[in-house]
């Protein structure tokens, strides 16, 4: 019983160290970004706390919308596949804003990241505001991976901000309260996606299927990060956004 007891202390020990996110990552991240940033600005967002946060601006003088690009676990707003979507929509016409999301240490698992859900979604919600005082009458959410179940958390509470359209590029599991949804839905996945993605599609497909104007597709030859097929992947989400947003 003693041990026993000695078990769980240091199992909820190590949840809550887990549950803080470790901000000298981020700062590292952006440090290591920032020089290399070919396309668009880094600026810093402040969260009501006082918070900032690492943000990529590309703004475009002709941009029919603004589009918020959130990056996946772990990692930064010009990483992968979240580059040439932030710098290919920019020059297509949209303007773009990739933020950092809250991470945890790198050896961390998706599981171990819901405490930061919270925070991640109120990053978010001060980019849609940030893109409303550029003049934007019209925000996108295009995110990958975890940052768009962070972005699926944002949208079922009561105070989301309003937004014109979501793309979920690689969500596992299902939708969490979808009737919470008010945005035309994209569900966007790769033919060699996670067993996680491609196990709950037909869920998410249903789930969204009162949303209007929403639709799921699968990428022949796509694997969860859209390796090599950049064109493909960044043709997909301007489709969806310019039918969506014009």
């Amino acid at each position: 019983m003693h041990k026993l007891i000695i078990l769980l202390l240091f199992t909820a020990l190590s949840l809550d160290a887990w549950a803080a996110a470790d901000y000298a990552r981020e700062k590292r991240w952006a440090d290591e970004i920032t020089p290399a940033i070919l396309v668009g600005d880094p600026l810093q967002l402040a969260l009501p706390s006082g918070r900032k946060f690492l943000a990529i601006h590309a703004p475009n003088a002709k941009a029919r919308a603004g589009v918020i690009v959130v990056h996946g676990m772990g990692l930064n707003p010009d990483w992968g596949l979240i580059n040439p979507l932030r710098s290919n929509l920019s020059e297509q016409g949209y303007a773009t804003l990739s933020v950092q999301m809250p991470v945890l240490a790198a050896e961390a698992r998706g599981e171990q990241y819901p405490p930061l859900f919270p925070e991640a979604a109120d990053r978010i919600a001060a980019a849609v505001q940030f893109m409303r005082g550029k003049g934007h009458k019209k925000i996108a959410v295009v995110a990958h991976s975890l940052g768009a179940r962070m972005t699926n958390v944002l949208l079922n509470r009561p105070d989301a901000p309003a937004i014109d359209a979501f793309v979920a590029i690689g969500i596992s599991g299902e939708y969490t309260q979808p009737e919470t949804f008010r945005a035309p839905v994209l569900d966007l996945m790769g033919e060699k996606d996670f067993p996680a993605v491609l196990e709950n599609a037909a869920k998410r497909a249903a789930a969204i299927q009162k949303v209007r104007g929403s639709g799921q597709i699968s990428v022949a030859g796509a694997d969860h990060f859209f390796n090599g097929m950049d064109r493909e992947l960044v043709q997909q989400v301007k489709l969806f956004l310019n039918r969506t947003l014009r």
